[in-house]
């Protein structure tokens, strides 16, 4: 990316939210554009590819609002934000290589451009990228909480790996997984908002994690009822992995003998040529609708986190937000 271009980066999409904090969030968006030049072409390359591909940034979102809502008034909460977007960049490039995907966002993936190297490596590189800016923000109590929420989701990234093909993981199994790899991020993120101001870092920490919960179950309800257009992956992603998600889970543990061989032949082969009989399965089971009604509650919880958080408008947007997690679903 020449040093001299202006990449305006923003979500295809601008909600309520982030208009919020519109000024603040495009000031997180060039950030991150100057903070992903390099001397190495490849870098920039991988890095303005992904850039462009946009997404909604909730996360760092999650950290403008939290800290506005705390009544914070210093500028830190801009590099943080730009940090938890760099630590999740890095995690989905990594994602991306282990699980082979090949569509994200809408676009192909970096691995599938450019090849598994170069995008492990660029993932490595934007890690790097985040704990030097965490370095400039030099907050030792922020330093701690990143590096452990880095911590536990490469134990979630190492745990879902070793459970893919697995038919018998149980659901406890899975809520702890997608605790680690997804919701711990939004955990951190909220949490840093309250570090920054001194706030209550437990309440933030809960609507974080209760946020990424909601999130994550419905993104896996999306794997099977999504359009590919609306989601920017392909549907049946999670069968063709072998990934037991909350739907599946539910068809098992309800299904009959005949069923659950079905799940587990599908799971075992990591493959989605079954997709829509284990479709089927899945919505005659009711596994759809009580996946849907966990994410809802999940996005409850969240919200009643908030409940002595004082009156704003960014509290009202950290509401929108745990709503709209859910609302995908409708």
């Amino acid at each position: 990316m020449p040093r001299e271009q202006q990449l305006v980066v923003s979500p295809k999409f601008m909600l309520s939210f982030h208009r919020a904090v519109e000024k603040d969030f495009s000031a997180v968006n060039q950030l991150i554009v100057d903070q992903l030049q390099s001397d190495v072409g490849l870098v920039e390359n991988i890095g303005q590819y992904i850039v462009e591909s946009g997404g909604k940034r909730l996360r760092p979102v999650v950290v403008l609002l939290s800290a506005l809502a705390n009544s914070y008034a210093g500028d830190k909460h801009i590099k943080l934000a730009a940090v938890i977007e760099f630590i999740h960049t890095a995690t989905l490039l990594h994602d991306d290589v282990v699980d082979v995907s090949t569509l994200r966002r809408g676009r192909v993936t970096a691995n599938a451009q450019w090849g598994n190297a170069p995008s492990v490596l660029v993932g490595d590189f934007i890690y790097s990228r985040a704990f030097q800016i965490l370095v400039e923000i030099g907050d030792l109590a922020i330093m701690g909480l990143m590096a452990d929420a880095t911590n536990v989701i490469s134990e979630g990234e190492v745990q879902q790996l070793a459970n893919a093909g697995n038919a018998e993981v149980s659901e406890d199994i899975y809520l702890q997984v997608i605790y680690r790899k997804t919701a711990k991020l939004f955990e951190a993120a909220a949490e840093a908002g309250a570090v920054l101001t001194g706030g209550d870092r437990a309440a933030m920490a809960s609507y974080g994690k209760h946020l990424g919960m909601a999130f994550q179950i419905a993104d896996d309800v999306l794997d099977y009822l999504g359009d590919v257009a609306l989601i920017g992956k392909n549907v049946g992603d999670d069968l063709a992995e072998g990934k037991m998600t909350m739907p599946l889970i539910y068809a098992r543990d309800n299904g009959d003998s005949a069923q659950r061989l079905l799940i587990a032949e599908t799971i075992n082969n990591r493959s989605a040529e079954s997709f829509a009989e284990i479709l089927s399965l899945v919505q005659g089971s009711g596994g759809i609708d009580y996946s849907m009604d966990c994410a809802r509650q999940e996005a409850l919880l969240a919200k009643q986190a908030l409940n002595d958080l004082p009156e704003s408008t960014f509290k009202t947007q950290l509401v929108d937000l745990a709503d709209f997690s859910v609302s995908r679903l409708n």
